[in-house]
């Protein structure tokens, strides 16, 4: 399998009072060419701060390290990238290129649909001015009625009902689920070959939860997208993707095939990610006991140590290695033999 986005040794450090902190901590991981890859953890376990990184969007004043490649698919063939666009070999390391090379790429070759798309939408622009604007940044030269119809294609696309008339409304005047759908439309509006998906299903019900979920699903499917999926549902990340990071405190702790690690867990972390989460076949949850550590007052050794079950001397002595389970499965803890 082709790789889309490679990662190594990813490392954001955002300065505080009390010093630099690392939200997130030498973190590496491939993303293959169609597929999807689940990152999953707490709130405060660096997932969105890893997202916001490789767009190239992190706070003013932050530093990284490490490397991002993401591999280049084209200038497309003009049809939003329905048919997978231009493919060539050549690669961009998100984390070294100018900021002016990564808004040309951001859109074009990556994009993000984020978290909450009440405040990612403009409120005082119609839908369809906004979706337009996905596209002419990145083809400046092309005529308003190409632009138009290209965005009207893709309010389509996204499963909007009617798109000529929700390209006329405000976001205030569309549904959660509406409004997430646009964001959809304006993520892919330009024909990226990466999606980053950041809790794209948080805020919304569990039907329209469902329905998004299916849309993305669908998408990736025709438009041949790479998807890294970040969320804290242990369901939803079942559902959606072949692949599954777990991140703590800045790091991933667990990485394998979904099936494998949500099956057979390796860290004490995704265990109790797993028992807290709800089943039918159990009434009583079972809680993580403690809290993500502030990130100025990491423990010297494990980062889960303090909250680990299974807490030992040599816990305390050194952050562990991510460890092999077997060929495709890793965790970062010293029971794995």
């Amino acid at each position: 399998m082709a790789t889309s986005l490679e990662v190594r040794g990813l490392t954001v450090e955002l300065p505080t009072p009390g010093g630099w902190v690392r939200p997130v901590n030498e973190v590496s991981f491939t993303l293959g060419e169609g597929e999807t890859l689940g990152i999953v953890g707490e709130s405060g376990s660096g997932k969105t701060m890893l997202s916001l990184a490789l767009m190239g969007l992190e706070p003013h004043g932050a530093r990284h390290a490490g490397e991002a490649w993401l591999s280049l698919r084209g200038a497309g063939n003009g049809d939003g990238g329905k048919n997978g666009g231009a493919r060539n070999a050549a690669r961009a390391n998100l984390l070294t290129i100018s900021q002016n090379e990564m808004r040309a790429l951001r859109g074009r070759e990556i994009a993000m649909i984020f978290q909450e798309p009440m405040t990612a939408l403009n409120p005082v622009l119609r839908i369809g001015a906004q979706v337009e604007e996905a596209i002419r940044v990145h083809e400046p030269r092309a005529a308003e009625s190409e632009i138009q119809r290209r965005a009207l294609q893709a309010l389509q696309r996204a499963a909007l009902s009617d798109p000529a008339r929700r390209a006329r409304q405000y976001p205030h005047q569309l549904s959660g689920g509406l409004r997430q759908r646009v964001m959809i439309a304006m993520a892919l509006a330009a024909g990226p070959g990466v999606l980053i998906a950041d809790e794209p299903t948080t805020a919304l019900d569990v039907t329209v939860q469902k329905q998004i979920l299916e849309l993305l699903a669908k998408l990736r499917r025709e438009l041949q997208l790479s998807m890294l999926f970040i969320t804290h549902d242990l369901g939803v990340v079942a559902q959606v993707a072949g692949r599954i990071a777990v991140m703590y405190a800045g790091r991933i702790v667990e990485e394998g095939p979904v099936a494998e690690v949500l099956r057979a867990p390796r860290h004490p972390y995704t265990e109790g990610l797993l028992r807290a989460a709800p089943r039918l076949t159990r009434e009583k949850l079972v809680p993580i006991p403690g809290t993500v550590p502030s990130l100025d007052a990491l423990p010297p050794g494990c980062a889960f140590a303090p909250r680990c079950p299974h807490r030992v001397a040599e816990c305390d002595a050194a952050a562990p290695e991510l460890r092999a389970v077997n060929k495709n499965h890793e965790a970062r803890c010293i029971l794995v033999r």
